[in-house]
């Protein structure tokens, strides 16, 4: 009997305890909160409001970046804007980009192409047929810089050449005509002028202070895109000698130019125009050498001389005595009979100040108007400035002999520009 009462007394204390387990975990799973352990430093009451945190509490831009919030390590929006923009140090041209690239606009030309088809053999068959003509019109694209507030933009002679058309678009949607102000084949530069209010204008800078390694952006639209701009530095500058015009000055950068940026604008960090972008050297010829990275841009300096002299007198006034010199190296004078190579005159034009002054075809010009002359084209360019007009002292070797010649300067003829 005493078994039998402790038995059940002992499944009574066991089932209380379980029981009790049983509504614990109930009311833990309704209530788990009841769990936590509450903080020594947690107020039980309701706080009142914080009082603002002392300055030795603000988090500093040094702060470990681990921090929960990254975004308070930055100065505030209104503290960032007060800092001037430094592109050096930010990696950011975009003031640049802003100030300078509203003044670039897409330059778009047309010209009717007449075309004669040959008849087939078929045709000829029945004998002699009127000639057949077909039309087609050629469209070319190309940048421009806007300069003045009065309309005139400078861009590539080679962009608007034999063009019946000049259609200019703006950075801001606005299409107009344009007409031609004034053409210079020689630096390959033009002058256009267009007709519209309220225009951006380019501030121009000064390419004579440009310094190998400065940073410049190329502006313009290539390949038919919208405008573009790319990023370089000034690989080199007074580059020559490259075929592209009679009197070449270029800058040399890295910044990208493709198809449709000719015309369009290289600038400095500043914004400002230093440059009118022209050319890329393309790879010719066999070979696995990759070419990149190689443009070329007019000087501004060059650029505003020009405009200058359209703008005055509709054409660019420079001096001419009418000889065609070559550089010649010492073994091609070695054939050519000379007594060594330098700048030479390999013809002149009939009746010229050349031929009245007694000048003769091989003679070698070693100076002009006291400067050693280094190139052909150095030659050409120191002859150009000087004023129509005035007299020009060359000294030429002529044979083994040193012989003086003054030459009397008229102004370049247009019929020869760009040759």
């Amino acid at each position: 009997m005493d078994l039998h009462r402790l038995g059940r007394a002992v499944a009574f204390v066991a089932g209380t305890i379980v029981g009790g387990l049983a509504l614990a975990f109930v009311i833990v799973f309704i209530h788990p909160q009841l769990l936590q352990r509450p903080s020594s430093n947690a107020p039980t009451v309701p706080a009142p409001a914080p009082s603002p945190a002392p300055q030795a509490d603000v988090v500093s831009i040094a702060a470990p970046k681990e921090s929960a919030n990254p975004r308070t390590d930055a100065p505030p929006a209104a503290d960032r804007a007060r800092v001037p923009v430094n592109a050096g140090a930010t990696g950011s041209f975009a003031a640049a980009v802003k100030r300078a690239s509203p003044a670039v606009v897409n330059i778009s030309t047309q010209r009717l192409i007449t075309e004669q088809i040959q008849p087939s053999v078929f045709d000829q068959m029945f004998g002699d047929l009127q000639p057949f003509y077909r039309h087609r019109v050629e469209r070319a694209l190309g940048s421009g810089v806007i300069i003045d507030s009065a309309g005139h933009i400078i861009t590539n002679h080679h962009v608007i050449a034999n063009a019946d058309t000049i259609n200019v678009q703006l950075a801001d949607g606005r299409v107009t005509r344009a007409t031609v102000v004034g053409r210079d084949p020689d630096t390959d530069l033009a002058l256009l002028s267009i007709k519209l209010k309220d225009l951006p204008v380019m501030p121009l800078g000064r390419s004579d202070e440009l310094q190998v390694g400065d940073a410049v952006l190329a502006i313009g639209d290539p390949l038919g895109l919208s405008q573009t701009v790319t990023h370089g530095i000034v690989s080199a500058t007074g580059r020559s000698q490259l075929g592209v015009a009679t009197f070449e000055n270029f800058i040399q950068t890295d910044a990208a130019i493709n198809a449709g940026n000719s015309g369009g604008a290289l600038v400095n960090e500043r914004g400002e125009l230093v440059g009118i972008n022209t050319a890329v050297l393309n790879k010719t010829g066999g070979g696995s050498i990759s070419v990149e990275g190689i443009g070329f841009a007019i000087p501004v300096n060059l650029a505003r001389g020009v405009m200058k002299d359209i703008l005055d007198h509709g054409r660019v006034i420079r001096g001419w005595i009418g000889i065609l010199p070559e550089d010649v190296d010492d073994e091609q004078a070695r054939q050519l009979g000379l007594a060594r190579g330098g700048v030479v005159i390999t013809n002149m034009y009939r009746s010229s100040p050349a031929v009245d002054a007694s000048l003769r075809i091989g003679d070698i010009i070693t100076e002009v108007e006291g400067h050693t002359v280094h190139s052909a084209q150095d030659t050409l360019s120191q002859i150009a400035i000087k004023k129509p007009g005035t007299n020009l002292l060359l000294r030429v070797l002529r044979g083994r002999s040193e012989v003086s010649a003054v030459v009397h300067v008229t102004e370049r003829p247009n019929s020869i520009q760009g040759t």
